[in-house]
C-alpha cells in the first residue's frame, strides 16, 4: 500500500477492514475523495469514544480529502441496535435538535469548514429521511434487502441469540443507514463510509444498495472500519468509573479531561499517542524507547 492517507491510517491503528484497499488507494492517488462518518444525536455532546472518528476526519483533511459529517437527526428517531443489549430510549424531536446543536459545536473545534476542495460538509439526515414516503421507499429501496441476510448481521443476531427484544423500528435502522450512503453518493459523490468495526454490515449494505439502485451501477464505493478501542484493562474508550469523558467543557472541565489522558497506563500511552494526536509517527517511535518513570513525559505530552 503506497497511498499516504491510507498508509497513515494503517500505521496509526485506524484501519480494521476495507472492502478493497488497493482499489481505494488507486482512487486516492488520482483524485480527492469524499468520505463520511455518521454521528447519531443521542446526547448533547460527543465523548472520547467518538474522538477516533473525529481524528480520521482530520486525517482525511490533512491529506487533501473532503470529510462529510452526517448528523443523524433522522436515524436517532429509530436508534441504532449495534452493540446494544436493549432498545435505546426513544427521544423526541426537541431533545434531538438540542443534542444535534451540541454535537455540531464539538465538531467545529476539530474540523475545517470552508469552500476549499477539502473543506468539510455537514449534513443532517432528517433533511431527506423526514420526507420519505414509506410505501414508495419500501418499493424503491426495501426490495434490495434480503431479510435472511439482515438477520445474519451481528447487530441483529446477537439480540436474537440472547432472546432480547429487537423492535421492528430498530430493524429498519440498517436500511435507513444504507440509504444515507446512497443519498450522499448521489448528491456529493461520496465514495467512502467510515465506521467502527460493529458497523461493517451496515456499511456494506449501503454499498450494495448503491450498486443495485444507482443508474450508473457505481462500483467505486468503499467501506473502512476501525477497531474497537479499549484500554489495557479492557475498558471501552470514553467510559470511566466516574462516567463519560465528554468532549465539551459544559460536562467536563479542561483539567479533568487533561487528567484522564495523564492517567493513561504505561501499556496504552504509545498507542493513544498514535490514535489521538497529530504528532508525527517518527517522533512517537522515539518515545517507544522510554521506560518506567520516563513514560510520564509521554503521558504529559499526550494529555497536552
Amino acid at each position: 500500500m503506497k497511498n499516504k492517507f491510507l498508509l497513515e491510517m494503517r500505521n496509526r491503528g485506524y484501519l480494521n477492514q476495507c472492502t478493497d484497499l488497493k482499489k481505494l488507494g488507486d482512487i486516492c492517488d488520482k483524485k480527492t475523495i469524499s468520505g463520511y462518518i455518521g454521528f447519531d444525536c443521542t446526547a448533547s455532546s460527543l465523548h472520547v469514544g467518538s474522538l477516533l472518528k473525529i481524528m480520521i476526519l482530520k486525517l482525511m483533511q490533512k491529506h487533501g480529502h473532503r470529510p462529510i459529517i452526517l448528523l443523524g437527526g433522522g436515524t436517532t428517531l429509530i436508534g441504532d441496535p449495534s452493540g446494544k443489549d436493549e432498545t435505546r430510549k426513544i427521544l423526541d424531536d426537541a431533545i434531538i435538535h438540542n443534542n444535534l446543536r451540541g454535537i455540531k459545536q464539538v465538531i467545529l473545534k476539530f474540523i475545517k469548514f470552508d469552500d476549499s476542495s477539502n473543506g468539510a460538509i455537514m449534513v443532517n439526515n432528517s433533511d431527506w429521511l423526514d420526507d420519505i414516503k414509506y410505501i414508495d421507499f419500501l418499493r424503491n429501496y426495501g426490495r434490495h434487502f434480503s431479510v435472511n441476510r439482515m438477520l445474519s448481521f451481528d447487530s441483529v443476531k446477537t439480540r436474537l441469540d440472547r432472546e432480547q427484544n429487537l423492535s421492528f423500528l430498530e430493524f429498519n435502522y440498517m436500511i435507513t443507514q444504507a440509504y444515507d450512503y446512497y443519498y450522499l453518493n448521489k448528491k456529493f459523490n461520496c465514495n467512502v463510509q467510515f465506521g467502527g468495526s460493529d458497523q461493517w454490515g451496515n456499511i456494506v449494505n449501503g454499498i450494495e444498495l448503491i450498486k443495485k439502485a444507482s443508474a450508473s451501477n457505481n462500483t467505486n464505493v468503499h467501506a473502512i472500519t476501525s477497531p474497537l478501542i479499549t484500554s489495557s484493562n479492557g475498558q471501552k474508550m470514553g467510559k470511566t468509573a466516574s462516567g463519560a469523558v465528554w468532549l465539551s467543557e459544559r460536562y467536563l472541565s479542561a483539567f479533568d479531561f487533561w487528567q484522564f489522558w495523564r492517567n493513561t497506563t504505561d501499556y496504552d500511552v504509545i498507542k493513544f499517542l498514535k490514535l489521538f494526536t497529530e504528532i508525527d509517527l517518527k517522533e512517537i517511535e522515539k518515545l517507544q524507547k522510554l521506560q518506567g518513570e520516563e513514560l510520564n513525559e509521554a503521558k504529559v505530552l499526550l494529555a497536552n
